[in-house]
């Protein structure tokens, strides 16, 4: 059984960072790929930003420069740095995995709210 667990979510006036984090536990033999999406009310849920288990990254154009995903390996979890949030970035994140060769490991969601 794997489990993935998001922390870190808020509210914070535009301008304002957060740092979310993703710990996977569980069976756990290796993690490939680790990525973070986020669903906004209404809308499909996007890939926001995603690592490789060599550590490459990739970035959606609209957070590229304001987010960084990073990722310990020792402690199998991965984070997202936030800065600079807009309204826009309000949406609730989840945090998936690709453990043990296979993938669709999500966890629970994480609500992120940017208002003043």
């Amino acid at each position: 059984q794997v489990r993935l667990v998001e922390s870190g979510g808020g509210s914070v006036q535009p301008g304002g960072s957060l740092r979310l984090s993703c710990a996977a536990s569980g069976s756990i033999r290796s993690i490939n790929a680790m990525g973070w999406y986020r669903q906004a009310p209404g809308k499909q849920r996007e890939l926001v930003a995603h690592i490789t288990g060599l550590g490459t990254t990739s970035y959606v154009d609209s957070v590229k420069a304001r987010f960084t995903i990073s990722r310990d390996n020792a402690k199998n979890t991965v984070y997202l740095q936030m800065n600079s949030l807009k309204p826009e970035d309000t949406a609730v994140y989840y945090c998936n995995a690709y453990v043990n060769g296979r993938g669709g490991f999500w966890g629970q969601g994480t609500q992120v709210t940017v208002s003043s």
